[in-house]
């Protein structure tokens, strides 16, 4: 049990009802000054104004003085490729002297390289490593992730990934989703017949990641040179009638015609984004849809942003995520993501706090339980250094920020 008292800037705060903000909303960020916090079993069960509190109601809690110090709820990270065997560094080195991202993949690296690696990997040496990584993430703040699948591309090597993500949600302290992605890239050996591993992936793999109840949703990489609309619609289409909702890769270097598509087919998310036509906005218009942008992935490969500003001016909520893994994206840090959305994306302090934590939870189907200060969410909290405000946090990107971060109200 936790009191938190003294706290400079008590930020996010929501009523439980309120899901997700959208466009003119993004902006804005209810928050309250000199504040108190309490929390009891993991939940946050009140707060208010320190002229409201009684610390008699709080005799056996610890007292944490906040003096100068924002609290906020955690980070979301709801787009992440975190199980993999091994980094990809020569790759980096490769694109440096000149190849593109898709060059280096028609060599033979990119995903194909670590499918490789994830075939040789065991499930233990999987688990070990990725902990590792996830145990850093929440360090830095993320209090929920989804993870996928997609380095396998094969039936035993998907089930594999998966089933290391479910030994991972059994031991991790924060909610974790999975995502099956076996459709993340075509096989070489399949080169040059793509028909055939889709169907191996919704005629094999889907039925027993259904079977095994490994996977919360379904994900494509809808892209040329990968897999077209047509075949990641046969996937969503396979997906829905397991109740597998879609969380799709699209628009990453061209728009094809996905993003209709997935509107159509009533995805959770479309994430990536990049690139965005006038069709794509107005397809998002008339739906749920929740698009999710992957800065940190444009900032490593030199390509677009997301447009933010054009989504959001058109009435659309946004999330962030990191699109933490090994080769367009080696960091799963949350506060350099907010950081690169208002210094690239031209998006305010208020709108990246709330597209990666309010609209992130939304985005995971975990607004219930996270991305808000609400009672009864659970306790999962970034106490802040000594700063200003919260504009101090994206603006002072190259350090640490964060002085402790609570999970279910315990210290992380």
């Amino acid at each position: 049990m936790k009191l938190f008292v003294n706290i400079k800037n008590l930020v996010q705060i929501r009523e439980s009802s309120v899901k997700i903000v959208k466009g003119q909303s993004m902006a804005e960020l209810p928050s309250m000054s000199n504040a108190w916090l309490s929390t009891e079993d993991g939940k946050i069960t009140d707060f208010g104004s320190m002229n409201t509190l009684d610390e008699s109601r709080f005799t056996n809690h610890d007292r944490i003085d906040c003096t100068g110090r924002l609290l906020l709820p955690c980070w979301i990270d709801s787009h992440t490729h975190i199980v993999f065997a091994g980094w990809r560094e020569t790759e980096f080195v490769d694109r440096l002297k000149g190849l593109s991202y898709e060059e280096v993949a028609a060599r033979g690296g990119g995903i194909l390289n670590s499918a490789r690696r994830m075939q040789e990997a065991s499930e233990d040496e999987l688990f070990d490593q990725a902990m590792e990584r996830l145990q850093e993430v929440i360090s830095q703040g993320t209090g929920a992730i989804e993870i996928k699948s997609g380095y396998g591309l094969t039936t035993d090597s998907e089930l594999k990934m998966l089933r290391v993500i479910k030994r991972m949600k059994e031991h991790a302290p924060i909610p974790i989703k999975a995502t099956f992605l076996g459709a993340h890239a075509i096989p070489a050996e399949l080169k040059d017949s793509p028909d055939t591993y889709v169907d191996q992936v919704i005629n094999e793999m889907l039925p027993k990641v259904v079977e095994e109840d490994l996977a919360e949703y379904v994900d494509a990489f809808c892209e040329k040179g990968y897999f077209s609309v047509e075949q990641t619609q046969r996937l969503l289409e396979a997906a829905t009638r397991f109740g597998l909702k879609g969380k799709i890769h699209i628009n990453q270097f061209n728009a094809i015609g996905g993003v209709k598509m997935c509107v159509e087919q009533s995805a959770l998310s479309i994430d990536h984004l990049e690139v965005l036509t006038e069709e794509d906005l107005e397809a998002l218009k008339e739906s749920d849809v929740m698009p999710v942008a992957l800065p940190s992935c444009s900032f490593f490969l030199g390509i677009p942003y997301t447009p933010a500003r054009q989504i959001m001016d058109a009435g659309l909520p946004l999330t962030l995520a990191t699109d933490y893994n090994p080769g367009s994206t080696p960091t799963g840090n949350m506060n350099f993501i907010v950081s690169l959305a208002c210094i690239r994306m031209k998006m305010t302090p208020e709108e990246a706090i709330n597209a990666a934590t309010l609209n992130a939870a939304a985005a995971l189907e975990l607004s219930d339980e996270v991305g808000s200060i609400t009672k009864g969410k659970r306790a999962n909290l970034i106490l802040t250094k000594p700063v200003s405000g919260i504009d101090f946090l994206p603006y002072h990107f190259g350090s640490n920020n964060i002085e402790q971060v609570y999970i279910n109200g315990q210290k992380a």
